[in-house]
C-alpha cells in the first residue's frame, strides 16, 4: 500500500490562451498536513479542483491512495471531504437540517455522522438557530462539518480561512490540528498568507503563476528562515573548532561549502570577528543572514512586485 495519499505527475491545465497550471509535480504522505501557498490567482484553487474531480486536467496524472487509473480514481475521490468554494447552505434551516441534506446528497448511510460532524467542528449545540443567523465562523465550521460527513480520509480546504476574524481563525487552526492529531486525517489546506499556515503546517509547496517553485518541511523553511551568521574563513574546520573552544558555543553549523551559519552572538558580530582574526583564520564573508517567512516568500517568487 502507497504511503503516499496524493501525488500529482506533470499537472497541467489550459484555458484557452491561459496556462493556469504548469506540469506541478506534488507529493503528500499519510498524516501530514500540507500548506498550499500561493498568490490569488497563482493556480492553487485550479489544482485543487483537479485532485477532487471536479476538473480534468490538459496535461499530467493524478493519483490518489497509489491508485491513477481514471476509474479506480473515482472510487479514491469519494474518500476525500473538501471545501473547495463555499458549500450551498440553506440559510432558513438549523445545522442539523442542513447536514441532513447534504448526507442524502452524497449517500452517507445512517445519521449518526452528523452527530459525528457537528460535535467535531463544535455546533452540537446550536439547537434551532438558523443558518442565517450563524456567524462567519460558524459557517466555516459547518462546512467543514459538511466535508467531514463521509468521514473522509483525506481532507482539503482551499482558502478556509477567508473572512475569519484573528479569533475564528486560531479557532479553526486548533480544530485541524485536533482533527490531524486524534483521526490521523491529511489535510491539504490552501492559503495566500505564508505566516497563517506556519503554526499549522507540517510541508509546504510554493506555488506561482502556475508553476510549482518549492516544495519543503517545516523543518527546512524554519532553517531557511532562522536568523543567523554566515562565516566565511579560509580553514573551517579550524573555524568550528574555534567557535567551540574560543567562543564557547555548539550552536552552530559547518555547511557542504565550508560555510558556518552560527545561530548565537547575532548581537556581537564584533566579538565573532575579533577572536576568528585574533586566531590567524582569514574572514572572507560575515554577515547576518535569515529571512522573515514573508521575505522568504516574497523573494521566492520574484520580489515585492511579484
Amino acid at each position: 500500500m502507497s504511503n503516499y495519499i496524493l501525488r500529482t505527475k506533470q499537472l497541467s491545465k489550459q484555458y484557452r490562451n491561459n496556462l493556469a497550471l504548469d506540469e506541478v509535480n506534488i507529493s503528500i504522505k499519510k498524516g501530514e498536513i500540507y500548506g498550499f501557498i500561493g498568490q490569488n490567482g497563482a493556480g492553487k484553487s485550479t489544482m485543487l479542483r483537479m485532485v477532487t474531480g471536479l476538473s480534468l486536467p490538459s496535461e499530467g496524472s493524478v493519483e490518489l491512495f497509489g491508485n491513477d487509473n481514471p476509474r479506480e480514481l473515482t472510487i479514491a475521490q469519494k474518500r476525500i471531504g473538501a471545501i473547495i468554494e463555499s458549500p450551498a447552505f440553506f440559510p432558513n434551516m438549523t445545522a442539523l437540517e442542513n447536514l441532513e441534506v447534504h448526507r442524502l446528497q452524497k449517500g452517507v448511510p445512517g445519521k449518526d455522522c452528523i452527530t459525528k460532524s457537528l460535535e467535531l467542528v463544535g455546533l452540537n449545540d446550536t439547537g434551532k438557530k438558523k443558518i442565517k443567523n450563524f456567524s462567519l465562523g460558524m459557517q466555516q465550521r459547518l462546512g467543514l462539518a459538511i466535508a467531514l460527513l463521509s468521514d473522509p480520509e483525506f481532507l482539503i480546504l482551499d482558502e478556509p480561512t477567508n473572512g475569519l476574524d484573528p479569533m475564528g481563525i486560531v479557532e479553526l487552526r486548533e480544530l485541524l490540528k485536533k482533527l490531524n492529531r486524534e483521526k490521523g486525517l491529511t489535510i491539504l489546506i490552501s492559503s495566500h498568507i505564508l505566516s497563517e499556515l506556519h503554526q499549522l503546517a507540517t510541508c509546504y509547496g510554493i506555488i506561482h503563476k502556475g508553476r510549482l517553485l518549492e516544495e519543503l518541511s517545516a523543518i527546512e523553511l524554519d532553517e531557511k528562515c532562522k536568523q543567523h551568521l554566515r562565516i566565511k574563513v579560509d580553514q573551517p574546520t579550524k573555524g568550528a573548532t574555534i567557535l567551540e573552544s574560543a567562543l564557547g558555543t555548539t550552536d552552530f553549523e559547518v555547511m557542504p561549502d565550508g560555510t558556518l551559519k552560527l545561530y548565537s552572538y547575532l548581537d556581537d558580530v564584533r566579538k565573532v570577528s575579533k577572536t576568528l582574526t585574533d586566531h590567524q583564520l582569514v574572514i572572507e564573508h560575515l554577515s547576518q543572514a535569515g529571512d522573515s517567512l514573508e521575505n522568504y516568500f516574497s523573494k521566492l517568487v520574484g520580489g515585492e512586485r511579484a
